[in-house]
């Protein structure tokens, strides 16, 4: 049986970042949580925040490493599956992803670690700035990373000489067209998705009749939080909409469905696209609303798939549906977001079981919403890896089999399989345990001294009472 390599590293690159993708966009939004959680604390000396601190870093912790594990693969496969890519974007690319590792790897992982363990043990200054410092990483990690992948939808500040990418402007590339609109996009996702996280945990603890003090504080964080950045992620989508409208206009064709150019082109809120008719069935659409939406004029012209040849268009029904689901999640969380704000702002949020419960209920779909927006670019992107200029197909690797392909899949859906269920199966445990009561004392304010001579007073003291005794 031939197997076509080409789908089989579609499939494979596909797996392995969508599964990566998950983690970076959780740890984003928790990290800045987490640097807020520390200032608080340095500012109040409530404990409330200290607890709070404590647990989420655990949860951070378990999925940073979760995500690192995922990611290292996919610069194994640039150079396994998509050499001929790597090698002609390599002036660009190569740097890029380097700038990553130096600013911001480096950065998360030796703050990590005083995070982690420097509590007690370095001034409460330097680890509040240990926390500012992870959460900074994490957002300039993520800015060389969509750099890069933006770069891949809207090249720029380059010239392509015998199939090689010559730099002409760095700034030019590094910013290019898509890379603002992207970041924004990406980094509200990261606060939204952070966020439903934190409110849903803490909402199930409240359901439970756990941890009230740290629940309440938490959710009320979040729940301000999210009333402001699930609106702005629908201004902020707007944005990138029309970006991508501008730049990658067969992109919004299959999300809108639109095979034909039309002026006062119809929204379409449902249909079944026929790539192979070049039709839509069943469709429902309120007419006009996407030449408003995309030239803000009814009389805007939306062009349609048709317009270019069928093996240039990316595939239809999953970029139409992928978007559908990524719409129609941002608003439900704009809705329940807003809900629990209004019940906040009236006091009866604690008191509200069935809201309680549909917050518990969003916990993962922020991640669906994610993937679903992941598929819409990078589906949409296709037959191309870098638009307009290569094909997916002269950018595979020449000597790569189907079977050796298939094998190597196979064996990152094995590994991930056990690396994901690991993962959730502890931090199921961490969250079933909960943050340490506030009345508890830590430990080492019990037990061990911080300094040897610090435990005298302590001795004496059991001494005399044994003798009281």
């Amino acid at each position: 049986m031939e197997l076509d390599p080409l789908l089989l590293s579609r499939i494979q690159f596909a797996f392995v970042v969508s599964f990566h993708a998950i983690f970076p966009v959780f740890t984003i939004g928790l990290a800045a949580y987490i640097a807020v959680l520390e200032g608080l604390y340095y500012r109040t000396d409530n404990p409330v925040y200290e607890k709070l601190s404590k647990f989420w870093i655990k949860i951070f912790a378990i999925v940073f490493g979760m995500g690192v594990v995922s990611g290292i693969v996919m610069a194994f496969q640039f150079g396994t599956n998509w050499s001929v890519f790597s090698y002609s974007a390599a002036n660009f690319l190569g740097p890029i992803l380097s700038y990553e590792v130096v600013t911001a790897f480096f950065l998360e992982a030796t703050f990590l670690g005083v995070l982690l363990f420097g509590r007690d043990k370095v001034p409460r200054g330097v680890h509040l700035f240990a926390a500012c410092m992870v959460a900074v990483g994490t957002f300039i990690s993520s800015f060389w990373i969509l750099s890069a992948n933006s770069w891949m939808h809207t090249p720029a500040g380059v010239e392509f000489v015998d199939g090689m990418v010559q730099m002409t402007s760095w700034t030019q590339a590094i910013f290019n067209p898509s890379m603002p609109y992207r970041f924004g996009h990406m980094a509200l996702a990261s606060f939204i998705t952070g966020g439903f996280v934190v409110a849903g945990v803490s909402a199930w603890y409240l359901l439970k009749g756990r941890n009230p003090q740290t629940s309440r504080k938490a959710l009320k964080m979040c729940v301000i939080m999210l009333a402001v950045a699930t609106p702005a992620q629908l201004i902020m989508g707007d944005l990138h909409g029309l970006n991508t409208f501008e730049h990658q206009p067969m992109k919004v064709a299959a999300m809108e469905g639109a095979w034909e150019t039309k002026s006062r082109a119809p929204l379409i809120l449902f249909a079944i696209p026929d790539a192979a008719n070049e039709t839509n069935h069943f469709e429902i659409a309120i007419p006009g609303l996407a030449s408003l939406i995309l030239t803000h004029s009814l009389d805007g012209e939306v062009p349609g798939l048709l317009e270019v040849a069928a093996e240039d268009r990316p595939p239809v029904g999953i970029v139409f549906w992928s978007f559908r689901i990524m719409v129609g999640l941002g608003l439900v969380f704009i809705l329940i977001s807003l809900a629990s704000a209004w019940q906040l702002w009236r006091g009866r949020l604690y008191d509200s079981p069935r809201l309680l419960k549909g917050l518990t209920w969003m916990i993962p779909l922020p991640f669906v919403a994610v993937l679903a927006g992941w598929f819409v670019t990078e589906v949409g992107r296709q037959p191309w890896i870098i638009q307009d200029v290569m094909r997916l197909s002269d950018a595979i690797t020449p000597s790569n089999d189907g079977w050796m392909v298939l094998v190597s899949l196979i064996g990152y859906i094995t590994v991930y399989a056990v690396v994901f269920t690991a993962g959730v199966i502890y931090l199921r445990r961490v969250i079933i345990a909960g943050p340490d009561p506030i009345e508890r004392a830590p430990d080492d304010q019990t037990a061990r001294p911080k300094r040897p001579w610090s435990a005298v007073p302590l001795q004496v003291e059991q001494a005399a009472r044994a003798a009281g005794s």
